[in-house]
């Protein structure tokens, strides 16, 4: 089963102390996390106000940073829309990078996904393909790189965890209708996140636990780090 470290997200940088604008910290604390048996990183490199960014500089230093700090480990990036409304801004900046993550998360709800998500597949970066909602599922399904992605991202919202099954085996059945044989990682946030998680582990798939998805680990009690919420990952898979 394939464990991916979210390791900061868009988060505000003052929420956690892990959460930080230094590409240097946050890398120190996804080793941690590779170190407790996470097999990829995803993270969103920051300008110097903290805030999510695509620009070639700031994309370069982040990837760079993980990538010293654990070599040979996938490192994943955003391209979502908040750090870059533009659709152009977003293929350009895209097209600057120059230390070009494995793979980016293209959310097909947003506008212009099958443009960024053609533009990475030029330029060799994977593309996982982020699933929201049914809206975001029928852009999916039409587009013509469907069948080019890595993998589906499947993202429960901030829901109940007795809502969760139902709505992921519904995104679930229609991904499989689809394209059969794609890997899917599923994931919740917030309150559905470890709900989710060990749904994904009932079920079979990918997952990834971080500071992105969630701040608390399932006691309530607020995690030290990316590294203490993979380790509780790691125990509840080897609890199946």
């Amino acid at each position: 089963m394939l464990l991916q470290a979210c390791v900061n997200g868009a988060r505000d940088p003052a929420e956690h102390p892990w959460l930080s604008a230094d590409a240097s910290v946050v890398a120190e604390d996804a080793a941690r996390a590779v170190d407790a048996g996470a097999r990829e990183v995803h993270v969103h490199p920051k300008n110097a106000r903290g805030n999510d960014s695509l620009a070639a500089p700031d994309v370069s230093r982040w990837v760079s940073a993980v990538r010293a700090a654990r070599p040979g480990v996938p490192v994943g990036v955003t391209t979502g829309a908040w750090a870059e409304p533009d659709v152009e801004r977003r293929l350009a900046a895209i097209a600057s990078w120059t230390e070009a993550p494995d793979h980016a998360s293209v959310n097909w709800h947003e506008v212009g996904a099958d443009e960024v998500a053609a533009s990475l597949l030029r330029r060799g970066i994977a593309v996982e393909a982020g699933l929201w909602d049914a809206s975001g599922f029928e852009v999916w399904k039409r587009s013509p790189v469907r069948g080019e992605c890595l993998r589906v991202l499947i993202e429960l919202p901030d829901e109940p965890a007795e809502t969760v099954r139902a709505h992921a085996e519904a995104m679930i059945a229609h991904v499989r209708l689809e394209e059969p044989d794609m890997p899917i990682l599923l994931h919740g946030e917030e309150r559905s996140t470890w709900p989710v998680f060990d749904l994904a582990v009932e079920l079979g798939l990918a997952a990834r636990i971080g500071l992105e998805d969630t701040l608390l680990l399932p006691d309530g009690s607020t995690a030290p780090g990316n590294a203490a919420l993979v380790r509780v990952a790691i125990e509840r898979m080897r609890g199946v």
